[in-house]
């Protein structure tokens, strides 16, 4: 979800009376004169689905999401070469963040530094017969695809894929031979962040009521109008994706549309799938605390001792650096096998920006690629900020 330069917290409307509800019953009170408004109005044609910028076909389809291939070595060539995965955040916007545009594609960038065989989650906008669809549901679609990839995998986990990720590793560690985790909330209580902040100053209630507008869903058209002014000044967007194009030549026109698209595209989410993240991920800090609970086995991130690449972005509006960074002290992997980066640029700027793409992705990719974890020269373990 985008958050405007200048501001360090999300919308204040998205935020609704939090900070004054002094109860439960209050809270979910203003939340629904706050939203039924919305609720009852119309909203107009939906905005069309984003386009994507480098081939690719569908490798299987689920009930909640498309596996989207973006290989380019044949199967002879495959002997050997372990797939990667990209787990796109299943959040307010589509995985089409993974694919913006030509320089602003962490597809393309992953596939110029050498990834051969290379596969994302299209996650899909839910519909009402989805709505009770939770965590389990969409771990076991996960598991699915990973079969159909052949395990081991390389699960690079973006944003809400990457504790989605973390979570797999620990179910089933030997489907997975590396982990890479981006701007990706680990532990909440590492330190505050604007969704942390919303999720603890607000009561269930809040979230249940939203919910209950949505009859059982999450209407992605409707909480986007609460995120962010309805207008993106053209400056804030050149600045996410780190473009040098000047803002009235041909170049920025194009990458402005392509991310307005983008942006204008909203999913519907299960209710009980946000309703779960926000109680157990967010509130609770259950993966963090070791009370997570996933297909029927408890989650201990002691268990995933795969080697493991940290990238955080260093400006990060959504996600504290340190809520990602804390994972280094949970997992079982060993220290020599943890690599931790910082990327000065915000957080989408780590999935679309073209210096992060151009910076911090290839070193990513020699990473996996290598037959094992070098320490001694130039890791990018070494680095802890690229500039």
């Amino acid at each position: 979800m985008y958050e405007p330069a200048d501001r360090s917290t999300p919308n204040p409307a998205f935020l609704w009376p939090a900070f004054a509800a002094a109860t439960a019953s209050n809270m979910a009170a203003a939340v629904a004169k706050h939203f039924t408004g919305l609720a009852m109005g119309t909203d107009g044609p939906a905005a069309p689905s984003p386009k994507w910028t480098t081939p690719n076909r569908i490798a299987l389809e689920l009930k909640s999401v498309r596996l989207r291939e973006f290989s380019t070595a044949t199967k002879s060539a495959t002997v050997g070469s372990p797939p990667a995965l990209l787990v796109a955040p299943y959040a307010l916007h589509s995985a089409v963040i993974s694919d913006l545009a030509t320089d602003h594609s962490l597809v393309g960038a992953l596939r110029d530094a050498g990834l051969t065989r290379l596969f994302l989650t299209d996650w899909q906008s839910s519909t009402a017969d989805m709505r009770f669809l939770g965590i389990d549901d969409y771990l076991a679609e996960l598991n699915v695809l990973v079969d159909q990839m052949g395990p081991p995998v390389d699960l690079i986990g973006l944003c809400q894929g990457g504790w989605i990720s973390t979570i797999y590793t620990a179910r089933f560690p030997e489907k997975v031979r590396r982990l890479v985790l981006a701007a990706a909330p680990i532990d909440i209580g590492a330190a505050p962040s604007p969704l942390s902040t919303l999720a603890e100053a607000s009561p269930l209630a809040a979230f249940e009521e939203l919910v209950g507008l949505g009859d059982g869903l999450v209407p992605g058209r409707k909480v986007l109008k609460f995120w962010v002014p309805k207008i993106l000044e053209a400056e804030d967007i050149g600045e996410l994706l780190q473009t040098e194009a000047e803002i009235d030549s041909d170049a920025f026109a194009g990458l402005e549309a392509a991310f307005r698209a983008w942006y204008a595209y909203t999913l519907d989410l299960p209710g009980v799938f946000f309703l779960e993240t926000v109680e157990r991920l967010y509130k609770r800090n259950e993966l963090a605390s070791g009370s997570f609970s996933a297909l029927g086995r408890r989650i201990d991130l002691a268990s995933v001792r795969a080697p493991l690449f940290l990238i955080a972005a260093r400006d990060d509006e959504l996600v504290a650096p340190q809520q990602l960074f804390a994972a280094e002290h949970l997992v079982g992997t060993a220290a020599d096998d943890i690599c931790k980066i910082t990327a000065p640029c915000r957080h989408l700027g780590l999935f679309m920006g073209r210096k992060a793409l151009m910076n911090v992705w290839p070193g990513v990719v020699r990473w996996l690629k290598s037959p094992q974890v070098d320490h001694d020269r130039g890791h990018p373990r070494l680095q802890h900020a690229i500039e």
